[in-house]
C-alpha cells in the first residue's frame, strides 16, 4: 500500500481521523493525501461545530456573498494546510473536492490511484442514517479497495 487518502469534514473528530489515518501512512511508509469535500453549503453555517486544529475559519464564510463558494474553498485549503502542518509533513499532499460527499471520496481514490480510503464514522442515530443515508456506507458499498473506519462518536 503506497497511496492513501484521508477524507477530512470539518467535524471536530476530524483531528482524531487525520491522526490515525496519518500514523498509518507512517507505519505503511505511504504517501497520504488529506481530501475535503465541499457539499451542501448549510453544512458549513452550522454552529455545533468548534474550531478544531485552530480553524475556525468558515465562520467568517457570508453564504450571501457572491463569491461564497470561491472563499469556501480557500477556506477549505487553509483548513487542510493547517491540517498538514499539525501533522508535521510538509510532503501531504492536499485536495478539495466539490459534490456529493461519498462519490467525491470515490473519485478521489481512482484519481490519485488510492491503495485505501480513511475515513470517520460519526455513527448518526438510525433514523438520521435512513432519512440523510451514511457517507461511509455510501463509500463502503462502492468501492474495491479497502476502507479504513475511525469510529469518532464519544
Amino acid at each position: 500500500m503506497k497511496k492513501i487518502v484521508i477524507a477530512l469534514d470539518y467535524h471536530p473528530a476530524a483531528q482524531k481521523v487525520a491522526e490515525e489515518g496519518y500514523k498509518l501512512c507512517e507505519a505503511m511508509n505511504a504517501e497520504a493525501t488529506l481530501l475535503h469535500v465541499i457539499s451542501e453549503p448549510s453544512y458549513y453555517a452550522s454552529t455545533i461545530y468548534d474550531p478544531i486544529m485552530g480553524f475556525g475559519g468558515y465562520m467568517n464564510i457570508d453564504m450571501m456573498e457572491p463569491g461564497f463558494l470561491v472563499e469556501l474553498k480557500k477556506t477549505s485549503i487553509v483548513f487542510l494546510e493547517n491540517t498538514k502542518a499539525h501533522l508535521g509533513n510538509d510532503d501531504i499532499k492536499t485536495m478539495v473536492k466539490e459534490g456529493d460527499f461519498a462519490e467525491c471520496i470515490l473519485e478521489a481514490a481512482k484519481e490519485i490511484n488510492a491503495d485505501i480510503i480513511v475515513m470517520g464514522s460519526h455513527s448518526r442515530k438510525w433514523l438520521e442514517k435512513i432519512v440523510m443515508g451514511s457517507t461511509t456506507e455510501k463509500v463502503l458499498h462502492h468501492t474495491a479497495i479497502p476502507l479504513f473506519i475511525i469510529p469518532t462518536k464519544k
